[in-house]
């Protein structure tokens, strides 16, 4: 049921470190504001902080009161108050109108800012223009890799995508670079790196302009981690736009995995309250089925919750001697398993109930039908009814995007009908969140006149030619066009299977998309390593519009590399990453002997997709 790995797969490295320095490093700057305070914490890095120093570390560094930083003024009666922050302008209004209030009422108190993980200029500026920056002490609590599991690092960065893909805005690439490096100060050199993606490439030579600069100790030191990916989400936006089908998937797009824990509700854990659950490899049962398809889990959970009454009912033959025993070794170890079973089974159940309300079924049939160019008619009047019937307005987006996508851009009647159709369902103020998707090129619209797309299907019969390349370069340049069908085709993304895919018993990544779909990126690093280049993937790298920005650099020390940590990956997402993609190539990692360690901006799926690019707040 759960793969096991092959018994030659290689360690992974032991990323508590990273807790322990960003612990010590807060404590650090805690310590800068001897004596009592209080501390002031952003919302979003709640979450975060909770995982690296939990409230009674704070305590014992003489933090007395924790606040939430809102809207609304707090009343703090501590002589110090300390912010911890994101680097955002309204945070620095908020300690504006704190310090300037305070002013006003003659009151006289030490103010430090910690900006996490970085400050920026924009933000000291806003501070002198409120006349408060000689009032308080500015620092940086350079904290950007969370180990939210074994083999997953985040970033907790879920702005990065708007911020990068939308706004064009390039102020979290020195982030991505001072991550990279404090990684290869940690982990060793990476003899091998490959990128694909305008952000990649820029991240990529900032990170090297900084290791050049220190001429770190990293140099001489032995690899333990072969081969770096980077990877631009824009270059997969499918992946991300499809329903998830593997457990850990599923879980996130119904109940919301956010920083590596669920809240599971009164519908699943079956008492009238919540309950916070941390979800990772020290999750038993979690861990045996994160990464199946949602079909198999709950024959696997039903089977599991016989073996387990099988282990309780041996007590009752047992004498007093082994009665002692099995409640000291074991008892303990069979509740905490038994505990989490009925957890998961009712996530399952309530998995099932929120989907077939849904009409899942129909939901997937549409999806498989964009994905593989057949009946978009049909899956245009889905769309149209998914609208009409107002099933959800971010839902909606996303179905209207993969067909965008898939297609290379709606047909102007249809994106002109369907726009209409969305406002007069949701509400004519989601039109700018048509105009943000158009430009990150999520929902566009082919160019007027069927003779482009006449010409381009005459040139793309040429493509061989080096000529024909220049000519569709010249169109590629009018629009960003996804080039999916093509890609696809090139790349074998759809799979052809004789008769019914086995989901038991996979057979490639595919069936993270129940066997219709192979995930663009995860097929990419695959290529790339079996090649150990973008050679022979020119065609795949024009399509995608990366010309200048696919790089390799394979390191002259490569022999200094041993084959166990050639056989670990390091797969950077900037942008955000799916467990799908996690789970897929966590699977790869089993079939071809290698390990996959993720480092990404965010985890994200379709909804926080949509949710970043829209201008109506839910």
């Amino acid at each position: 049921m759960a793969f096991p790995h092959r018994p030659d797969a290689p360690e992974l490295p032991d990323f508590s470190m990273l807790k322990r320095l960003a612990r010590d490093q807060l404590i650090y700057l805690l310590e800068q504001l001897p004596g009592k305070k209080d501390l002031f914490i952003e919302a979003d890095l709640m979450s975060p902080l909770d995982r690296i120093a939990n409230v009674s570390i704070l305590k014992q560094h003489e933090v007395d009161k924790l606040y939430k930083v809102e809207s609304k003024p707090a009343l703090s009666s501590s002589e110090q108050l300390c912010f911890l922050v994101r680097p955002r302008i309204k945070n620095m209004r908020y300690i504006a109108s704190l310090v300037n209030a305070d002013k006003l009422a003659g009151r006289i108190r030490k103010y430090k800012v910690i900006f996490s993980p970085q400050k920026f200029y924009a933000c000291e500026m806003v501070l002198e223009e409120e006349g408060i920056y000689g009032d308080v002490s500015c620092d940086e609590w350079a904290f950007s890799l969370l180990p939210l599991d074994m083999d997953l690092l985040s970033m907790e960065l879920p702005e990065f995508f708007r911020d990068y893909f939308l706004e064009g805005d390039q102020r979290w690439i020195n982030t991505v670079a001072q991550a990279l490096h404090l990684l290869s100060t940690l982990y060793g050199p990476f003899p091998n790196c490959y990128g694909i993606g305008r952000c990649a490439k820029m991240s990529y030579e900032l990170w090297r302009k900084l290791e050049e600069e220190e001429d770190s100790e990293a140099k001489g030191r032995r690899p333990e981690i072969g081969h770096i990916f980077l990877l631009d989400r824009d270059m997969d936006f499918v992946t991300a736009l499809c329903s998830q089908v593997v457990y850990e998937g599923l879980v996130d797009d119904t109940f919301r995995i956010k920083c590596g824990s669920v809240d599971f509700g009164p519908e699943v854990t079956s008492c009238d309250k919540s309950l916070k659950v941390l979800l990772n490899a020290e999750d038993k049962v979690f861990s045996e089925i994160r990464n199946e398809h949602f079909s198999n889990v709950f024959g696997f959970l039903s089977q599991k919750a016989r073996n387990l009454q099988a282990q309780y009912d041996r007590r009752r033959g047992m004498d007093i001697k082994q009665m002692k025993n099995f409640v000291s070794q074991e008892l303990k170890g069979l509740k905490q398993e038994h505990r989490l079973l009925s957890l998961h089974i009712g996530a399952c159940e309530s998995i099932m109930k929120k989907k077939t309300k849904q009409d899942f079924q129909e939901l997937i049939k549409t999806e498989h039908a964009l994905l593989e160019g057949f009946n978009i008619r049909e899956s245009t009047n889905y769309i149209e009814e998914h609208i009409d019937r107002q099933v959800s307005p971010i839902e909606s987006l996303r179905l209207m995007c993969l067909l965008s996508i898939t297609e290379n851009g709606l047909i102007p009647k249809d994106y002109r009908s369907l726009k209409t159709q969305y406002m007069q369902s949701y509400g004519p103020e989601h039109l700018l969140t048509f105009s943000n998707l158009r430009r990150a090129g999520l929902l566009t619209e082919q160019a007027p006149g069927d003779a482009l797309t006449a010409v381009e299907s005459k040139v793309s019969k040429l493509v061989t030619d080096k000529a024909a390349g220049k000519i569709t370069d010249a169109f590629s340049s009018l629009a960003k066009r996804s080039n999916f069908r093509a890609i696809s085709k090139k790349l074998n993304l759809i799979p052809r299977v004789d008769g019914e895919y086995d989901l038991k018993v996979p057979r490639d990544m595919a069936y993270v998309f129940s066997g219709a779909y192979v995930p663009l990126s995860c097929r990419i690093i695959e290529q790339v390593l079996e090649r150990r280049s973008w050679q022979g993937l020119e065609e795949v790298v024009r399509l995608l519009n990366c010309g200048e920005f696919a790089f390799t650099d394979m390191a002259k020390e490569d022999n200094k590399a041993s084959s166990e940590s050639l056989r670990l990956i390091l797969v950077v997402f900037l942008g955000g990453c799916t467990f799908s993609e996690i789970s897929a190539l966590r699977f790869l990692g089993r079939e071809k002997g290698y390990r996959f360690l993720f480092l990404t901006t965010a985890v994200t799926n379709s909804a926080r997709l949509m949710e970043a690019m829209s201008e109506v707040r839910a």
